[in-house]
């Protein structure tokens, strides 16, 4: 039977209804959201968990923190409270939340205070937070209590308007994907008034806290914060109640924010406030950093790998780009990926390099037509002088490039004061060119400036009358050596360009030739196993490390293939790649699950699953 548009229109979203039909096989998870400390958000858990267990509801105590508040201790007369799991930190006896003896006892909900929580000792996990969304998973609901300042996407905006860094954090999106988000409110004058009577902490750290992040701009600050989230989230909850119920409204069209980062502290901040701001616009955003040819260093590198990290963790899309012209890859990843937005972090830049050099958001301002320049500045940063900004911007292994352009100029001076022994030549100025030429080809850009500029030096005071000195006799002279001096940075670019373009070019014929050795590979085989192997070679020579591969079997997952072939997993291997399969997310080393196996399992995702 044909459809007609308006029948395809009233159809509920199908992408909504898959995450409706998810969430009815997984437990609810409620969180109590406050602005600050002491507003309550534990004595209404437990004043609700009262009034459940009086109605005959199934509901536990796994962890409640009473902070030496009498109300609040009261409460849990009555109720169902597990022991807590005894865990030896730094020579003291602490008491943690016990997640096998809560999976073990099953209750229908169950209360976990402080959602933000850093377990000690050996626990399966090193967030409380992940505790809980394995509760969620095995079907049981969950009540947690949340202040806002340990949002990720916040914490830099927390620690700036209270003047203390938040430690303990939680993803934004562990946020997100609760079913009820209860806002627990408080005036900021009553709240103060609180902490003044001994309601909020015990009187030896009242007073530090009401000095420190308790006064009335702080608390109205981080009250507008809490307010606006959990209107934001509201608003989500509506637009998927009306998805999967295909009513029908003005669905305008979707905004897309391209975030742009580098290996530099301020790619943090850019990536908070591009969260916050995807947040507002309930849109979708991309994280890309565009790398040059050379490797970047290891510090670099690992300051990039923990911004991504965040990103991720925020719900983000990464990716990473190879490229020497960084405004034209970044336009055209905004245009391929329909970008409406541009986000980008800028740093002040003095007068001198103003003139010689525009920054990349400028760049991009001039050319990105039709879409918007997100500019975040690095207000926290302290003021630098201009020379030691540009010491510390220099690229890595400029050093070894100045020595060669030193090298370079020596011998063009060498070996132009040997010919001039033999036969007078009007163009030595050539040989100088020749050295700032080959300093680019070898070093690239820094060592082709110093080149040309020490070239200048040695070619005045060696072959401009009068020799031996740094002055000029004929005017003309001075004008053919600014001309040198020009011809010079600019040969210098060219060739460096170049250079790096070859090591481009390299890079990519690299990782052409393993996806054409990959695929000569698996034409070859002739059954699944041959694949599997053919995969965990290719791997292994790629990356150079250890290979596993593990495959689903009978609702568990079994190594099926590895390479070296002695390669063992261990317990502790075998329980992060289940949670990779299970979960579908990363787990083991450098993640948040299990990082002490030295293996980091990725869930390979198809149209039929992990």
């Amino acid at each position: 039977m044909p459809h007609n548009d308006r029948d395809l229109k009233s159809r509920p979203d199908p992408d909504a209804l898959l995450a409706l039909a998810e969430q009815g096989r997984r437990g609810k998870l409620t969180v109590f959201l406050g602005a600050a400390p002491g507003v309550g958000k534990t004595f209404a858990m437990l004043t609700r968990a009262r009034r459940l267990k009086e109605e005959g509801g199934d509901i536990v105590i796994g962890l409640v923190e009473t902070h030496g508040r009498g109300e609040t201790a009261a409460l849990l007369e009555g109720l169902e409270v597990l022991p807590r799991r005894q865990v030896l930190h730094n020579g003291r006896t602490l008491h943690e939340f016990d997640l096998d003896a809560a999976l073990a006892r099953r209750p229908r909900v169950i209360l976990v205070d402080e959602l933000a929580h850093t377990n000690f000792g050996e626990s399966r996990h090193p967030k409380r937070y992940q505790d809980i969304e394995e509760l969620v998973d095995a079907g049981i609901d969950v009540w947690t209590a949340l202040n806002i300042q340990h949002l990720e996407s916040l914490s830099d905006v927390v620690a700036h308007i209270a003047g203390v860094p938040v430690r303990e954090r939680v993803p934004d999106t562990v946020l997100n994907r609760a079913d009820d988000v209860l806002l627990v409110d408080l005036p900021p004058a009553e709240l103060i008034e609180r902490l003044k009577e001994g309601k909020v902490y015990l009187p030896d750290n009242a007073k530090r806290a009401a000095d420190r992040f308790f006064r009335l701009g702080n608390l109205t600050a981080l009250r507008e914060l809490a307010l606006r989230r959990t209107a934001d989230r509201v608003d989500d909850q509506m637009v998927d109640y009306l998805r999967q119920n295909a009513i029908e409204g003005p669905w305008g069209a979707a905004e897309r924010l391209l975030v742009c980062i580098g290996p530099d502290p301020l790619s943090e901040k850019v990536v908070r406030t591009a969260s916050r701001l995807a947040s507002g616009l309930n849109a979708d955003w991309l994280v890309v950093s565009v790398e040059r040819a050379e490797a970047e260093s290891s510090g670099a590198m690992r300051q990039l790998d923990e911004t991504f990290r965040l990103a991720e963790q925020l719900g983000a899309e990464t990716r990473r780009i190879i490229g020497n012209d960084f405004v034209e890859e970044i336009l055209k990843l905004a245009r391929r990926e329909h970008a409406t937005q541009i986000v980008i972090g800028t740093r002040r830049h003095y007068f001198p390099l103003r003139l010689f050099r525009r920054s990349l958001p400028d760049a991009l301002a001039a050319r990105a037509a039709g879409i918007a320049i997100h500019l975040v500045t690095d207000g926290s940063a302290p003021a630098v002088k201009p020379a030691a900004r540009r010491s510390s911007a220099l690229p890595d292994g400029w050093g070894r490039g100045v020595a060669i352009a030193a090298g370079t100029a020596v011998a063009a001076t060498a070996l132009g004061l040997l010919i001039e022994q033999f036969v007078v030549l009007q163009n030595i100025s050539l040989l100088f060119l020749l050295a700032v030429l080959v300093s680019a080809t070898y070093a690239g850009y820094v060592a082709a400036i110093a080149a040309a500029l020490i070239s200048v030096l040695a070619y005045n005071f060696c072959f401009i009358e009068p020799v031996g000195t740094f002055t000029v006799a004929e005017p003309h002279e001075v004008f053919a050596l600014f001309v040198f001096l020009a011809a010079a940075m600019l040969a210098g670019g060219l060739a460096s360009r170049v250079r790096e373009q070859a090591k481009t070019a390299r890079r990519r014929a690299a990782a052409t030739q393993a996806l054409y050795d990959f695929s000569r590979k698996l034409s070859g085989t002739a059954n699944a196993e041959d694949v599997l192997w053919a995969a965990v070679t290719q791997i292994h020579a790629t990356l150079r490390r250890n290979a596993a591969l593990l495959l689903p079997e009978d609702g568990d997952v079994r190594l099926m293939a590895a390479w070296p072939p002695d390669t063992e997993l261990s317990l502790t291997d075998t329980m992060a790649g289940r949670w990779a399969f299970e979960k579908k997310e990363a787990a083991g080393n450098g993640t948040g699950t299990l990082p002490n196996s030295p293996f980091q399992f990725r869930p390979l995702m198809s149209p039929h699953g992990v």
